[in-house]
């Protein structure tokens, strides 16, 4: 491989195994793992590797070296050695060391096969180094349902978020048209007080005139009466009594008998 990709997978193990998160690698030969990252490894379990070639002897002693010596025998030796149902294994001690390496028998795993009874089944359970431990149901609360929780209420924010500002620009444009409609009504009482105004102004005009006339009749009227329309009135109202009516009579009489 590349050494840009072997260094990225170096980075990625060390960065996940700060973490405290485990890392497998299951292969077939200890040279596909880079020497840094093997030696690195807490539990490690290595079956027979035969070694006919010179590339495939030094990939063996690499991997021998990257073991924990056991001074009851050789790694490399035991290595190319181990049988079937047997490994040569290495795992951590209880303060994270990693332990000495050692020749392994694996135990293969128990099997059944055909239904079992409940009986059995039941026994089997009370057998097992887990009895007690996963018989009661608790429901914890995990990672993904926080995370899940935890983006429903920003979703829920951001909701309520864009009511508001909706609810904002709803209200902003009802004060913009209610500010408008104002401007427009009272651009309209002003016109109409104008209206009303000039109105009033065009009727004083024409009123004005006849009031004066009438003024001054009525001021003539009540001015006192000369000597000559005085002495008019006086004679005419002595034409239309009793004795205005006799002397008018008695000169149209006169006049006729003349005739």
């Amino acid at each position: 491989a590349r050494k840009a990709l072997v260094d990225k997978v170096e980075q990625v193990a060390r960065l996940i195994r700060s973490k405290g998160v485990g890392v497998y690698f299951i292969t077939q030969n200890p040279a596909d793992v880079p020497k840094n990252i093997l030696g690195q490894l807490g539990n490690r379990v290595q079956h027979a590797l035969r070694a006919f070639t010179a590339k495939d002897q030094k990939a063996l002693r690499q991997a021998s070296e990257t073991y924990r010596p056991n001074p009851r025998f050789e790694t490399e030796a035991a290595i190319r050695e181990v049988g079937v149902g047997e490994a040569v294994t290495s795992m951590l001690e209880k303060k994270g060391n990693p332990g000495i390496v050692e020749r392994t028998l694996i135990r293969p795993p128990s099997s059944w096969l055909g239904p079992i009874t409940g009986a059995e089944r039941a026994a089997l359970m009370a057998a097992s180094p887990v009895a007690g431990k996963y018989e009661r149901v608790f429901d914890r609360h995990s990672a993904f349902e926080m995370l899940r929780e935890k983006a429903e209420r920003a979703a829920e924010e951001a909701a309520r978020a864009e009511e508001e500002m909706q609810r904002r620009d709803e209200e902003e444009a009802r004060r913009i048209e209610e500010e408008k409609w104002q401007k427009e009504e009272d651009k309209r009482r002003e016109k109409e007080r104008r209206d009303a105004e000039r109105e009033y102004d065009r009727a004083r005009r024409y009123d004005l005139t006849p009031r004066r006339s009438t003024t001054t009749r009525r001021t003539a009227s009540r001015e006192p009466d000369s000597l000559g329309e005085a002495l008019g009135k006086a004679v005419l109202k002595e034409l239309g009594g009793t004795t205005g009516k006799r002397i008018v009579r008695e000169i149209l009489g006169g006049f006729f008998k003349s005739r």
